[in-house]
């Protein structure tokens, strides 16, 4: 069995207002897995990814990546963490508006010169399926292209982890298929291990490893 990237111990979150919403969670999302997390809606599911991805930090207990306490890291520790490997694709997408889809990866690699920042993007771009929308803004393409061109910016600097929050939530049916297709491509070819965030069952079916999170425990499907 694969080794663990990246574990919660124990970990309890509780919200200003008094509400905790995880409760002793502990969990592995070993390497080169594809997991699906579903749960109600205010169940913790969101808070789950921050824990994961180091923008949020435990009441209680560690987050470990690749076998290191980021909990113990203070907030430019966890950044750098993010910025070499991890990514992250949100409901709302993480483009800038004012830029097009080849700057939007540009920005988000770190492949050196400025040429090779521009090539790297147009690869990438065009891997996802989405090249001939290289020099097009956000506002110009559809929902289902933005949010491929959001996972490309997600994979610019080659992360370890992927962790996806309802990205396909405000799609239509044949969108969310593709976004989709395009992760599982992604996750194949790359090696990632991917914990995808969704309210559709049949998304969260496709995955290797189904979770659920329900009462603030994660059990497994």
């Amino acid at each position: 069995m694969a080794e663990p990237l990246v574990s919660l111990d124990g970990v309890s979150k509780t919200f200003e207002a008094g509400r905790q919403v995880l409760r002793e969670v502990s969990l592995e999302l070993r390497r080169g897995e594809m997991i699906s997390l579903t749960g109600a809606s205010g169940s913790g599911k969101t808070t789950m990814i921050a824990l994961l991805a180091g923008l949020a930090v435990p009441d209680g207990g560690r987050v470990l990546f690749d076998g290191d306490d980021i909990t113990a890291l203070d907030d430019a520790g966890r950044a750098r963490l993010r910025a070499e490997r991890i990514g992250i694709v949100l409901q709302s997408g993480n483009l800038i508006p004012f830029l097009t889809a080849a700057e939007n990866v540009e920005l988000a690699t770190e492949f050196g010169d400025d040429g090779d920042a521009r090539a790297g993007a147009g690869d990438l771009l065009a891997e996802l399926g989405v090249g001939s929308r290289s020099h097009h803004l956000p506002r110009r393409m559809s929902g289902g292209e933005a949010q491929r061109v959001a996972v490309a910016v997600a994979l610019a600097n080659d992360p370890e982890l992927l962790l996806a929050d309802e990205i396909t939530g405000q799609l239509d049916s044949t969108s969310a298929d593709q976004v989709m297709a395009t992760i599982f491509g992604a996750w194949r070819r790359r090696g990632l291990t991917v914990l995808f965030v969704t309210h559709n069952q049949d998304l969260a079916d496709r995955a290797e490893r189904r979770l659920v999170l329900d009462g603030g425990r994660v059990r497994e499907r």
